[in-house]
């Protein structure tokens, strides 16, 4: 960095280079599983809630955990808690590929969520250590963005190639080498940074604190327990355990914002959402993550369970949308010094509602055309809008907050990733269950029923193995019943994405077109 005038060089642009690497894989890793389902379901015969538990247990592990990651890399180092994370990655995604069985690739996933935690905030933690000039940062920070969109655009092609030649498990694989390198390179090209100070609202002074083990533990309680009994709800049914799980988790996460309110040291400094472009832009992302994601699932299933494709040829298909995202984000960049940031978010969402829309007219025999055209049509209007945010949320908080600041965005994001995939695919899954229930096709009954109702997958593979017309009724009224869900799913992300249309607009109004970046010096800590 040059002293003189504080901007970035050579080092630093190669340094960010190093971070775009595990934030790829991060990015691509959902993607990359969501084609690997179908053959997950019949090598490990997971349940439903198993196979949504696979799905989501990353996520949630990662949300749950971002809070005190971030916390944490402030306080014992960004660059090593980066590294502590890539090697825990490597470990989880080897453990993750040779599973046996349901419960231990959840577990994996589990293990993959604490390494990602690790992760993600300090890669944008040290863009805003190793950044100072804005328009360097907001070049930095668009580049973070683009390699996200690139990732959830790739992995689905990675995960496609990948499972036309080999096992389910080797969707886990292309993280270890990626994850090898970031080890290797890190601590030649990445500067350490630990916060000297961090605000003690108590004491009125700095401090960096004890570290507070009692709200990292609060900030996970909070989340699992009431997913678990949301989605176990919506798929088995009414149960006295599930049901009390969800006051349970509200009642922790009531504690969890008590403990930050109170404790000498928080994790985070809840100050910040007074600001209202860090509480703006955190809320309507949360918003897109949750209605985005929860419909990702049901698209890449519809590819392939219902049409009929390939993980290969699913994946490839699945890329036509993301050239909407792309004329999406450069429209938004070149109308970003003309339009202010209220509108052109409102303005997205309601393209993306608009996608949701179009969601719902399609059936089990409808043309990809029109599949291709409502998902590219809500990609395009989210993730359009989402790419707006980084900076307005980095930039908004203390240099030596930088850490738990982008750690709670990207909590609110995850959060609303995996709340979305667990919440919108346990509505679809119940709709789907409902639907089936006393409508199989005579003929089909014990364990294959059961195998059949449970997932789309499981009856596709019951299908399989039934007499030619019997395994095509089977397969008639399952993907009606999967297209039905599909239809509630989208209804909800439709309103959702109105939603944060007014959001958006009500809390980011005040912000010019082009609008600089809120100095750290304007935040009341």
């Amino acid at each position: 960095m040059t002293a003189t005038t504080g901007r970035a060089g050579r080092r630093e642009w190669i340094g960010l280079a190093v971070l775009l690497l595990p934030t790829l894989v991060l990015s691509m890793d959902m993607g990359v599983l969501f084609f690997a389902v179908p053959f997950i379901s019949t090598t490990l015969a997971p349940s439903g809630t198993q196979q949504l538990w696979i799905m989501d247990m990353y996520s949630f592990l990662l949300a749950g955990l971002l809070i005190t990651m971030g916390a944490l890399g402030d306080r014992i180092g960004r660059r090593r808690l980066l590294m502590i994370g890539a090697a825990g990655f490597i470990g989880a995604s080897l453990l993750a590929a040779w599973s046996h069985d349901a419960d231990q690739l959840i577990a994996a996933r589990a293990l993959l969520g604490t390494a990602g935690a690790t992760v993600m905030p300090s890669t944008l933690a040290l863009i805003r250590t190793m950044f100072h000039d804005p328009k360097q940062r907001q070049i930095a920070l668009g580049a973070w963005g683009g390699i996200l969109t690139a990732g959830a655009t790739l992995g689905p092609v990675a995960g496609g190639l990948l499972l036309d030649h080999y096992w389910w498990g080797a969707a886990f694989l292309p993280a270890v080498p990626v994850m090898a390198l970031v080890l290797l390179t890190a601590p030649v090209l990445l500067p350490e940074y630990r916060s000297p100070a961090l605000p003690r609202p108590s004491a009125g002074g700095t401090s960096i604190g004890r570290f507070d083990l009692l709200g990292a533990v609060l900030s996970l309680a909070a989340i699992l327990p009431l997913v678990y009994g949301v989605k176990t709800v919506a798929v088995e049914g009414w149960s006295p355990l599930p049901a009390a799980a969800v006051p349970a988790g509200l009642l922790l996460a009531a504690a969890f914002v008590w403990r930050q309110r109170t404790a000498a040291h928080p994790l985070i400094d809840l100050s910040l959402f007074r600001i209202r472009t860090f509480s703006g832009a955190i809320s309507v992302n949360t918003i897109a993550m949750f209605a985005m994601m929860g419909f990702a699932l049901f698209t890449s299933q519809y590819l392939q369970l219902v049409k009929g494709m390939s993980p290969l040829t699913a994946s490839l298909w699945s890329l036509v949308p993301s050239v909407g995202v792309g004329a999406a984000v450069g429209i938004g960049s070149a109308l970003a010094g003309k339009v202010r940031p209220a509108v052109l978010m409102g303005g997205g969402f309601l393209i993306g509602a608009t996608g949701f829309a179009l969601m719902t007219q399609v059936g089990a025999h409808s043309p990809l055309a029109l599949v291709l055209t409502a998902a590219g049509v809500l990609a395009a209007g989210t993730v359009g809008t989402m790419t707006m945010t980084a900076e307005m949320v980095v930039s908004a908080a203390p240099v030596e907050q930088a850490g738990a600041a982008s750690a709670t965005s990207e909590t609110a994001v995850e959060l609303g990733s995996s709340l979305g995939i667990a919440l919108l695919g346990a509505a679809g899954a119940a709709v789907y269950h409902h639907r089936l229930d006393g409508a199989l096709p005579a003929g089909v009954d014990g364990e294959a029923a059961r195998t059949a109702q449970d997932t789309l997958g499981g009856a596709v593979t019951v299908a399989a193995h039934l007499p030619g017309r019997l395994g095509a009724d089977l397969l008639e009224t399952t993907r009606t019943a999967f297209t039905d869900g599909l239809h509630v799913a989208a209804g909800v992300g439709g309103v959702l994405a109105l939603g944060a249309a007014l959001l958006a607009y009500r809390l980011l109004r005040h912000l010019p077109a082009a609008a600089p970046a809120a100095e750290p010096e304007a935040v009341t800590v």
